[in-house]
């Protein structure tokens, strides 16, 4: 049996873990919206239209932070479209997505679903095709409590009291030139300074992101960020990173091996944002927020077909991927990648919530169900809170096809206010691993639970008729740390404790 050693000290402390990094997004794109969180003649919908069966399975997320309303679909989007009465609001031609935006889901609409669902919104702004105006007058309707034009605008349309809106992405991906109004760095740095510095001056209890490169691929990423951020640094507090993963070549080891990727792409990014730093003798650090990640690539023949038979219809059935236990696997070690760089990023966004590239499916007039990915966000979201760990893990590694010694299993564990620790483990491999964890700066504690999802088909799906096909399960602790078994192929939630 291949053997694996981890360290684990209270003193070996990355960072406090920031709530933020187990958010979501929502984008007025396919199914998200209409029919995905609204459905008003859905059976379980609410007085607003809300489905209260997808409300339950995002309750139990615990998504701390939704973005919205996008997504490439923002560069095209004129907030004020989305108040007021819903009978004056214009239908408009959403040239991102080749569909018709009828405006029924607003920002009044949404920041009510946000707060059914226990959660904070997000919210970008159209650096594209508008500027820093449209930007800062956003910010005044949304936040400021009365007695201007803007704010006593929101109270005649129904919101007495702010919506409060904290966090503000500043456009969306705009070195891509599918981006409706794309820029070069300076014209973007530019923008996203003075509409930063203009929308603090409305609210100055906001924090506002910057774009980095849509994609580390970007023939232009690592100039983009050092140009955008040389205009813009001192006005900013976060950095956006985007990354998607697929395994279109049935390549299982290097479809699982792509998180070496996220790791270098995470610290590369930093890395660049400290030099700016240094280069103009700053004191202030800037934060990096991975506010798109997901796999990405089941759909993408569909796709292309619904474009050319239904261009312009409404809520198409865009980037519906349906989810295997590979991915499952491949979205625990992005969250342990995430948890183990808690001291750069600060928020994170699964991309996305409902239907579109996303943990929940719905059927219209139908049923709400978790896909495999689901599980590891929603065991992480539940536990993983305190302090992020430094594991010191010894294990055996091996090749891939675009990827030299990957891990055979991979690791983050946090510390908990309680004292308990918390193991997130893959083992990436077809063999199992034993694990010896040494716990020793921990006295007293013992192993209370171990929950492990695995499949023995690794295309195996959760549908509506099936929809438990791909859980987690409890199995029978080890006696000690010391004897940890981590199942082939398997993502593992390892809870330790007194009690």
């Amino acid at each position: 049996m291949k053997q694996a050693k981890l360290i684990l000290d209270k003193d070996y402390r990355i960072a406090p873990i920031d709530k933020r990094i187990y958010g979501s997004f929502i984008e007025h794109l396919g199914r998200a919206v209409y029919t995905g969180i609204y459905e008003p003649e859905h059976p379980s919908a609410d007085k607003e239209g809300f489905r209260t069966d997808v409300l339950r399975l995002v309750q139990e997320l615990r998504v701390p932070v939704v973005r919205y309303p996008g997504g490439n679909f923002v560069s095209g989007f004129r907030w004020e479209d989305s108040v007021g009465p819903v009978e004056n609001r214009p239908t408009r031609l959403d040239l991102a997505w080749k569909t018709t935006e009828p405006n029924t889901v607003g920002l009044h609409e949404f920041c009510s679903w946000a707060k059914k669902a226990d959660t904070n919104v997000m919210y970008a702004v159209n650096l594209g095709t508008r500027g820093v105006m449209e930007a800062r007058d956003v910010v005044e309707y949304s936040n400021h409590p009365k007695g201007s034009y803007l704010s006593d605008l929101r109270r005649k349309n129904g919101a007495e009291d702010p919506f409060g809106i904290k966090l503000w992405c500043l456009g969306n991906e705009m070195d891509g030139p599918w981006q409706m109004g794309a820029k070069t760095a300076y014209e973007y740095g530019r923008i996203a300074n003075e509409a930063s510095k203009m929308m603090k001056m409305a609210d100055d209890t906001i924090e506002t992101v910057a774009c980095g490169s849509s994609t580390r691929v970007m023939p232009t990423f690592g100039e983009w960020e050092y140009t955008v951020l040389n205009e813009c640094y001192d006005n900013i507090d976060y950095v956006s990173l985007h990354r998607y993963y697929g395994n279109s070549f049935g390549d299982t080891d290097d479809f699982l091996a792509s998180t070496v990727d996220l790791e270098d792409f995470i610290h590369t990014v930093g890395a660049i944002c400290d030099t700016v730093k240094g280069k103009k003798n700053s004191k202030k650090n800037l934060y990096l927020s991975l506010d798109e990640y997901n796999v990405w690539y089941h759909s993408n023949n569909a796709d292309q077909t619904l474009y050319k038979e239904r261009a312009w219809d409404r809520a198409l059935p865009l980037l519906e991927d349906v989810y295997n236990f590979e991915d499952a696997l491949l979205i625990g070690l992005m969250l342990i990648t995430i948890l183990r760089n808690a001291d750069r990023v600060k928020i994170a966004c699964m991309a996305q919530l409902v239907n579109v590239i996303a943990p929940i499916m719905t059927r219209p007039g139908g049923g709400a169900w978790a896909q495999t990915i689901y599980y590891p966000l929603q065991q992480v979201a539940a536990l993983g809170h305190g302090v992020a760990l430094q594991p010191v893990l010894q294990t055996e590694k091996h090749d891939t096809a675009h990827f030299t010694d990957v891990p055979d299993v991979d690791a983050a564990a946090v510390l908990g206010e309680d004292g308990t620790v918390t193991l997130f483990a893959v083992n990436r491999t077809g063999e199992d691993v034993a694990l010896n964890a040494d716990l020793r700066a921990f006295e007293g504690l013992r192993v209370l639970r171990h929950s492990v999802l695995h499949h023995e088909d690794n295309k195996a799906v959760n549908t509506e008729l099936a929809p438990f096909n791909v859980v987690p399960r409890d199995i029978a602790p080890a006696k000690d740390a010391q004897n940890l078994l981590l199942g082939k192929m398997s993502w593992n939630v390892i809870q330790f404790g007194k009690g």
